[in-house]
């Protein structure tokens, strides 16, 4: 007789991660009781504890990527233990948050955004692993089009005046202080859609850990290349009300991504085979360009959870 599978067995290969940045990392620590993993990796301590939970039934880990008080900026968030520490934990999908300026005119503040490209202008954040192999990883569509998906699905549900771009080129730069008006009318010329800080080299890290990764973007506001609302030059706004105004843009946007990111779970419990082979499950098949039986047994070790499945014998 075949023995039937539960609906919890069922998905127990499926842990969601969720990297809260801005506004939201906040709000989702406040929320999310549970169990606590204090990890060390070879990259150093995470951000923050990373606290196991469930949704909808589904195991999900959350890490707030600036950390406690947020005293992280973003050239100092610890992106490789981040992403390795949740890979150790068995995640296989990620879905992060960040707040973001916009370089668009339709993309207004309190949108949300499912960005499906980035221009990576980091320059101070190691990008990868694998320091002492040479490991290339195909990265043509950085975030997963299968979580993209569900995103996109649970955007299209949601009953609140809400509005989400299930597209947009979102350029990560290096800050922590914001563009130049120059630079902001050069990421246009780009093609940028969006500015934030986090996404890279989050998104190359999770592709290398073989982690499916997607990210809802929230607009706080229009980068610095149109003058805000009532005034000629953003010079002239008192520089507290404008902080403010972005402070309750963030909050507002936050409560509205919270919605959509537990609709996109309960469709993920209801259907985990919507996201259970993405391409980013295999990205080191290929990837590895080393000679394997030349690569130090103890890196091999150091780095297990990551890519000893590739090397023969494992």
């Amino acid at each position: 007789m075949t023995a039937v599978r539960s609906t919890t067995s069922f998905m127990s290969d499926i842990k969601i991660g969720l990297i809260g940045g801005s506004g939201l990392g906040a709000i989702l620590a406040e929320q999310s009781d549970g169990q606590r993993h204090e990890l060390n990796t070879p990259f150093g301590k995470p951000s923050d504890a990373i606290v196991e939970t469930q949704w909808s039934g589904l195991p999900v880990y959350f890490l707030n990527r600036h950390g406690p008080g947020h005293l992280l900026n973003p050239s100092q968030v610890p992106y490789r233990a981040n992403v390795f520490a949740l890979k150790t934990l068995g995640v296989t999908h990620i879905i992060a948050s960040g707040a973001v300026g916009s370089l668009r005119e339709e993309f207004k503040p309190k949108d949300l955004v499912i960005p499906d490209q980035i221009i990576d202008k980091t320059f101070r954040r190691p990008g990868t692993f694998f320091d002492r192999a040479a490991v290339h990883v195909e990265f043509a569509e950085p975030f997963c089009p299968m979580l993209r998906q569900i995103l996109v699905e649970s955007s299209a549900s949601q009953t609140r005046d809400l509005i989400v771009h299930t597209r947009g080129c979102y350029v990560t730069m290096e800050g922590p202080a914001f563009s130049t008006r120059a630079e902001a009318l050069m990421h246009r010329l780009w093609g940028g859609d969006l500015i934030g800080m986090t996404a890279m080299p989050e998104a190359k890290l999770a592709r290398e850990a073989e982690i499916s990764y997607a990210m809802l973007s929230l607009v706080t506001d229009y980068d610095c290349w149109r003058a805000h609302p009532g005034t000629d030059s953003p010079n002239k706004n008192d520089p507290f009300a404008l902080l403010n105004e972005i402070l309750r843009n963030l909050k507002a946007a936050s409560e509205s991504a919270i919605l959509l990111i537990k609709d996109a779970i309960e469709r993920i419990a209801g259907n985990p085979d919507a996201v259970r082979d993405c391409p980013a499950h295999q990205a080191l098949k290929l990837g590895i360009w080393s000679d394997k039986s030349r690569i130090n047994p103890e890196d091999q070790q150091l780095l297990a959870p990551l890519w000893l499945k590739y090397f023969s014998g494992a």
